[in-house]
């Protein structure tokens, strides 16, 4: 079927099988409040569908899980618009992608390697490290050590989790005490091991890259700025991004010197072709006390609420719709599977 649409070239129209992981409507029983933090709501995945029927797409909904493995033997569709986080494990992003891939299934987004290896965000930083990208010193700590070799002030944060679990508005920690004292409460909480990483007290940034490799281009670059409080005391928190627009503001382009947004970009582009993730990624930067913009994370799944998702605002405000942004991922991603 070919679908013309005004000032676009004709394609073809794709059943597209949307996979994703619901937020349970009860907080978790057990554990920090924010354990959930990372799945989707019905509200965010029906606008995705949206967007792909606005595109000419027949979208439908396989879910997660075993549900999603069960909808995938019995109607493969063309293509997967993979948005499911997964459960249980530091590879559970990779779950969806290794299943299309054992199924021979076209899907979008990073491959089970990347997925896997930029959830671990130690192992995420050694490989941006190694291919000369900046990034803040770091530790891994299993268990409560007695000394860093670290220079305070730090943060410190589960190694192989999202949207800012396990970092709290007093995250920032300025003596060894605290450190032991925070660690301590997240290896309890999240039950894996913690990053602890030096503190960088400039701007936030977070960077919108769509593409693969080599035609990897760049969305548009975020400044991150509390409405409140010292910008050296700031955290993007879990908390922080729960208020959202009430605790900070988001300015597209950034109030900073040209030089640096496009340093900025050039690391955000750099680890996401590094990384080799797939069709589109948000990088997350922070200016240290010199100026120049180091790498903290990337999520290849970034989250895709209108309105609201870090990415997505990047994208709208560089001039990008939402339903521009979930096109340039199917056809990045139709590119790549010829599909």
């Amino acid at each position: 079927m070919r679908i013309e649409r005004e000032g676009a070239a004709a394609f073809a129209a794709l059943d597209v099988g949307i996979a994703f992981d619901l937020r349970p409507e009860a907080p978790p029983r057990d554990g920090p409040d924010d354990l959930l933090e990372e799945y989707d709501s019905k509200a965010t995945v029906d606008a995705v569908a949206r967007a792909l029927r606005v595109l000419g797409h027949r979208p439908r909904l396989l879910g997660g899980g075993r549900a999603f493995l069960e909808a995938l033997l019995r109607a493969p569709p063309d293509l997967v618009f993979n948005m499911a986080e997964g459960w249980g494990t530091r590879s559970r992003e990779a779950h969806v992608p290794a299943a299309c891939e054992m199924l021979g299934v076209p899907y979008t987004h990073s491959d089970p390697l990347t997925l896997a290896t930029t959830l671990h965000k130690a192992t995420a930083k050694r490989i941006v490290a190694a291919a000369g990208l900046p990034t803040p010193a770091f530790e891994v700590w299993k268990e409560v050590l007695e000394s860093t070799a670290l220079r305070f002030p730090v943060i410190a944060k589960p190694v192989a989790e999202g949207s800012g679990m396990g970092v709290r508005s007093g995250a920032r920690i300025d003596d060894p005490a605290a450190l032991r004292e925070e660690v301590q409460r997240l290896l309890d909480g999240y039950r894996q091991p913690v990053l602890v990483e030096e503190f960088c007290p400039g701007a936030e940034l977070t960077v919108g890259v769509a593409g693969t490799g080599r035609e990897a281009r760049l969305l548009g670059v975020m400044e991150v700025r509390p409405k409140a409080g010292s910008l050296s005391d700031f955290v993007y928190s879990v908390d922080v991004k729960r208020r959202g627009f009430d605790a900070v503001e988001y300015l597209v382009p950034p109030c900073l010197e040209d030089e640096t947004v496009a340093s900025a970009a050039s690391v955000a582009v750099g680890a996401h072709r590094v990384l080799e993730c797939r069709d589109i990624s948000r990088v997350d930067l922070r200016l240290d006390a010199a100026g120049r913009p180091l790498f903290l994370e990337i999520n290849p799944l970034p989250g895709m609420t209108p309105g609201w998702g870090d990415v997505v605002l990047v994208a709208e405000r560089s001039g990008t719709t939402y339903e521009e942004l979930i096109g340039l991922i199917v056809e990045s991603a139709r590119a790549r599977a010829g599909v």
